[in-house]
């Protein structure tokens, strides 16, 4: 008995059944998604970073070596301002990625300088608070407590700080040369930057100072009322 062959139009019999429904596909993704995914990897190693100073802070919260503690330091309602500038900031930082995508510079360059305002302003109120600190006394070198805050603090003020001056090169590029491709996907490096900076500061601000702090006024009041030894409440605080 011989083998029956049966075929169907533009079909290979020499490819198996389950290859004949294979989809074709375009190709590789463009450079922009590319460029975009790339970057992402590198905001995730970032996140790394700041999750071990996260950390380091939440451990030494307790060790003030006698020194004031993070409710005698911290004013929240220049917390609740920077937060306020932040979240402003990435609204803007959004309506320019818009422009950018409608190729409308007018509104581009508009929405980017309001957003590199919102970020000054967040930096000014954090100098001053860091220049106020020292001056009473409670520098990076006071305690380990107060050294694992400038060092979370600061680095967050440094990528700022970097976000502000890539912020305004993104504003000559386009100014110069347009909106070419090249350009635009610095624009969206920019853009998942400059919001993940945001994400981390609410982490900051509502996972850490707000909580932390409450939690230490609460031990604080404790150990005022006799109601819990002061040695199992550094063992509590740390």
């Amino acid at each position: 008995m011989s083998d029956t062959v049966l075929a169907y139009p533009g079909s290979d019999p020499r490819r198996l059944p389950s290859m004949a429904g294979t989809v074709e596909h375009a190709g590789p993704a463009s450079k922009r998604i590319v460029t975009g995914y790339g970057f992402w990897i590198f905001i995730l190693s970032d996140m790394v970073m700041f999750s071990a100073f996260f950390a380091t802070y939440a451990v030494l919260l307790g060790q003030t070596a006698g020194g004031p503690s993070g409710h005698d330091l911290f004013d929240l309602r220049n917390v609740a301002i920077e937060t306020g500038f932040l979240l402003a900031s990435s609204f803007t930082c959004g309506l320019a990625s818009i422009a950018a995508d409608n190729r409308t510079a007018f509104w581009f360059q508009i929405a980017m300088a309001v957003t590199c305002a919102l970020g000054l302003g967040f930096l000014a109120i954090e100098g001053r608070e860091f220049a106020s600190l020292v001056a009473r006394g409670a520098g990076p070198t006071r305690s380990a407590f107060l050294s694992a805050f400038f060092t979370l603090v600061g680095c967050h003020g440094l990528h700022v700080s970097a976000g502000i001056l890539w912020l305004l090169t993104m504003m000559a590029q386009i100014f110069t040369k347009g909106f070419r491709a090249d350009i635009q996907r610095r624009i969206l490096c920019f853009a998942l930057f400059w919001h993940a900076l945001d994400i981390i500061w609410m982490e900051l601000a509502f996972g850490l100072l707000i909580v932390l702090l409450i939690m230490g006024r609460s031990l604080w009041i404790m150990a005022n009322q006799n109601m819990m030894p002061m040695d199992q409440i550094m063992q509590m605080q740390q």
